[in-house]
């Protein structure tokens, strides 16, 4: 079996808002392809001008190829909160198109609404760096307009920014 097949993140955090202790854990979609629906879900929640009728997205299409491996891009990463999914994010091949020379990108990062600010992204992050990493990766990329303080936290670095789609948009490398 390829190492990247058995990968399993485990990390513990102390939920200061809450003052307790969160057990957080990563599997890969491919290995849970039960959440496929749930995830689906998500995304569509979360980008309904891209995945909503009329978008540009094929989130069927999108959630599938997610689900499909452990070591060829993309790959599917869920984040459980105990035994409860809360949290989903993709390593992709590419994701800006004037950026195809850079690979891979940590894509549509969710976690849901009554659990951020707990540590999930920066997890999902690590777990995502780490995927990477057993399939061959040397670094990661992502692109953001909202995350920038979760990437700088997590010791990524900017590169760049640029204007994608008419929007500002910072290009982050994961730290070594």
């Amino acid at each position: 079996m390829h190492l990247a097949a058995r990968y399993r993140f485990a990390s513990v955090n102390f939920d200061v808002r809450h003052h307790s202790v969160l057990m957080l854990t990563t599997e890969l979609l491919c290995r849970r392809r039960d959440l496929v629906p749930l995830v689906s879900s998500w995304l569509l929640k979360e980008w309904p001008q891209w995945y909503g009728a009329g978008g540009p997205g094929d989130l069927q299409r999108d959630v599938q190829e997610f689900s499909a491996s452990s070591s060829v891009l993309p790959i599917g990463i869920v984040v459980f909160a105990e035994d409860t999914p809360v949290g989903f994010g993709a390593l992709k091949a590419e994701s800006i198109p004037s950026h195809t020379h850079l690979s891979p990108w940590a894509a549509a990062g969710v976690v849901l609404p009554s659990h951020r600010g707990r540590g999930i992204g920066a997890t999902l992050l690590q777990a995502l760096v780490a995927q990477a990493k057993a399939v061959g990766f040397q670094a990661v990329y992502c692109g953001t307009s909202t995350a920038a303080n979760l990437l700088t936290r997590s010791g990524w670095q900017l590169l760049e920014s640029v204007t994608h789609a008419g929007q500002p948009l910072s290009i982050y490398r994961s730290g070594a």
